[in-house]
């Protein structure tokens, strides 16, 4: 085998050779990222992660978790929750289906933008295509212009590229600036998002969990079942704050094969992991269906 490239999927990742000079390339990590160069993801993997890396464009977040079960990639970045729309559920449910664990997570600041091909004004425009998390976190913008029709897409950055491959006049785009630069579109009005404090937690899967030492970690995301009892939950909720664990997250999920029965996703953060062990201990002794998907470092708001 030469040295070079070698060609995997969407990608270019350099493997490990000797070349006849006696040097080695070092393998770049690659990652998963939902939507493709210019996306909201694509900032947070170059953001977290301080090595070099190779992405992996997923179009959809399905193909996301497929990159990383088939190895693909090492590593994926996935939006989870965002401060004005609210909690991205279906993710929830990725994570836990497919035994993928949290190894990190990231804040990021969105800052929405309407883009177009240049030359045009936002009376030219006829339709808005991008994510509907990203529609929706621009709501109010759109209710002052009546004449421009809301259409859902796959991905903020892919709907900007597309825009400008196929010189679609007409048609805007809500994506970040880095997308404008990248695609060479007019920022027709920035920062178009309802509330200005607009940021959306993103988590770093892998496979499986062994990353941190344990005097690293400060964060746990759990997930349980608990049986038709009353009062069941509270009980839970004292352990939590008996054993010194702050909850930051309850998210709740239909059971789908036990109508209006419940799974419970939760956050906590904690300052010494023998009290958030303790804590495990207990709760996975009172319900059902007990499971970690992840232990790691608190991220920065």
């Amino acid at each position: 085998m030469s040295c070079g490239y070698l060609k995997t999927n969407k990608i270019k990742t350099r493997y490990k050779s000797r070349c006849k000079s006696g040097f080695f390339f070092a393998m770049k990590t690659t990652i998963a990222i939902q939507g493709i160069q210019g996306s909201f993801h694509h900032q947070v993997a170059e953001s977290y992660f301080n090595e070099s890396i190779e992405l992996d464009e997923c179009m959809s977040f399905e193909n996301l978790v497929s990159s990383l079960k088939n190895n693909q990639s090492q590593k994926a970045v996935m939006a989870l929750e965002n401060s004005i729309a609210g909690s991205i559920i279906p993710n929830y449910a990725l994570i836990d289906a497919n035994n993928l664990h949290i190894i990190g997570e990231h804040y990021l600041d969105i800052h929405m933008n309407f883009m177009a091909l240049k030359g045009q004004t936002i009376m030219d425009i006829t339709e808005v295509h991008s994510h509907p998390i990203a529609l929706l976190q621009c709501a109010v913008f759109f209710k002052q212009y009546p004449h421009i029709k809301l259409v859902e897409s796959g991905d903020t950055a892919e709907t900007a590229q597309r825009i400008q491959n196929l010189q679609m006049k007409g048609i805007a785009a809500l994506a970040s600036p880095i997308a404008a630069k990248l695609y060479d579109l007019e920022i027709l009005a920035a920062g178009v998002h309802t509330i200005k404090s607009n940021k959306t937690r993103f988590v770093i899967l892998k496979t499986e969990n062994k990353v941190l030492p344990i005097d690293e970690i400060n964060k746990a995301s759990i997930k349980f079942e608990l049986d038709d009892t009353p009062g069941s939950l509270a009980t839970i909720l004292n352990v939590m704050n008996n054993c010194k664990l702050n909850l930051t997250k309850i998210q709740s999920m239909p059971i789908i094969e036990t109508p209006f029965q419940y799974s419970f996703f939760v956050d906590v953060v904690f300052e010494k992991y023998k009290h958030y062990e303790k804590a495990k201990k207990i709760i996975e002794l009172m319900t059902t269906h007990f499971k970690v998907l992840g232990e790691y470092k608190n991220g920065k708001l």
